[in-house]
C-alpha cells in the first residue's frame, strides 16, 4: 500500500476513535516506521512501503485508538527544539513547561546571578534539568520521588551531552538534601491537579496513560506546592529566584501560600504570577531577600 493511502486510512480510524488531531498523529506514527519527516512523506506519498513497517503503522493505529499518547508509542516527545525520551513512568512534556523554563531563563540572566547551582524540583523526564544545564552551562540537582523517572531522566541527560553537569537525587522534595545546600535558582513542576479531577475532567491520554503520582496534588491540587512554600526558602542563597508551574486556576492560592511564607529572617521579597502563551495564569515567579547567611 502506498504511504498516501496509508494516512488517509489511518486518519478515517483515529477520527472514529475520537482523536482530536487524527492527520497529525497519522503523520507522526507512519513517519517514525519509516524514519521520514513531513516533507518526504507528502513528496513520497505514492510510494509503496514494506509489509513489515505497514505491520508496524497498523500496530501502532490500534494503540493511538485506544487513546494511548503518540509520545509513548513513539517513545519521544519533541521539546525544546530537542527529542526527548518518554515512557508512561513520566509526564509527557507540555507548552506550558516550555513557558516555564523560558521565564526561569530570561529572569536568571535578568538578575545577573552569580551561579553556583541550581535545583529541577519534580524533574520527571527531565527537560528541565537538560535545558537549565544546556543553556546556563550550570551545575543542577535533578530531584523526583520515582527512581524510574530519575532512569528517564539520566538517559536523557547523557542523551544531549549534559551528564556531567546534572546529578540526580531520589528524594521526596527536600527532604534528601542536605539542610545547608542553598541554590541560586529552583526550578519546580508540582503535581498539581485535583484528585477529583484526574477522572473526571483529564483526556483518557491521561487519566489511563500518565503517571498518576506526577499528576495527583491531592483535594485542592496544592498538596505538594504547600510543602514546596515552607521548604522552598530554606535552600536559597540570598537573593534566589524560583519559579514554579501551576493549574490555571490557583494563581490566588499560590501568589499568597508564597507572599506569607517567612523563616529564620528569610521571605519573598517579590512574588508575581505569569501568564502563558494562552492567557492562563500558569508560573509563580519569586525572588528570596537579602538575608543574612
Amino acid at each position: 500500500m502506498i504511504i498516501a493511502q496509508l494516512l488517509r486510512e489511518g486518519a478515517t480510524k483515529l477520527k472514529r476513535a475520537g482523536i482530536s488531531e487524527p492527520d497529525l498523529d497519522c503523520i507522526l506514527l507512519l513517519g517514525h516506521c519509516l524514519k521520514m519527516g513531513r516533507t518526504e512523506l507528502f513528496l513520497r506519498g505514492n510510494e509503496p512501503i514494506d509489509e513489515q513497517a505497514e505491520q508496524l503503522y497498523y500496530c501502532y493505529l490500534e494503540r493511538r485508538a485506544a487513546r494511548e499518547p503518540v509520545a509513548y508509542i513513539v517513545g519521544y516527545r519533541e521539546f525544546w527544539s530537542l527529542d526527548f525520551m518518554v515512557n508512561n513512568k513520566v509526564l509527557i512534556p507540555r507548552p506550558e513547561t516550555e513557558f516555564l523554563l523560558e521565564t526561569a531563563l530570561k529572569q536568571i540572566g535578568e538578575a545577573s546571578l552569580i551561579i553556583s547551582q541550581g535545583a529541577d524540583l519534580c524533574c520527571g523526564s527531565g527537560v528541565g534539568a537538560v535545558v537549565l544545564a544546556r543553556e546556563l552551562k550550570a551545575r543542577i540537582l535533578a530531584v523526583d520521588f520515582s527512581t524510574e523517572a530519575l532512569d528517564v531522566c539520566q538517559y536523557n541527560c547523557k542523551r544531549h551531552g549534559v551528564e556531567d553537569y546534572v546529578t540526580l537525587l531520589c528524594s521526596d522534595l527536600f527532604k534528601g538534601v542536605d539542610q545547608r545546600t542553598v541554590f541560586s535558582f529552583i526550578v519546580a513542576n508540582p503535581p498539581y491537579v485535583r484528585s477529583s479531577e484526574i477522572r473526571s475532567n483529564l483526556e483518557p491520554e491521561v487519566t489511563e496513560f500518565e503517571p498518576y503520582l506526577a499528576l495527583d496534588g491531592g483535594k485542592d491540587g496544592l498538596d505538594c506546592i504547600r510543602q514546596i512554600a515552607r521548604q522552598v526558602i530554606n535552600h536559597l542563597e540570598p537573593s534566589g529566584l524560583f519559579f514554579m508551574e501551576f493549574g490555571a486556576d490557583q494563581a490566588e492560592e499560590v501568589h499568597l501560600l508564597f507572599s506569607r511564607v517567612e523563616q529564620g529572617g528569610r521571605f519573598f521579597q517579590r512574588v508575581e504570577i505569569l501568564q502563558d502563551y494562552s492567557g492562563r495564569d500558569r508560573v509563580l515567579a519569586a525572588q528570596l531577600n537579602q538575608y543574612k547567611r
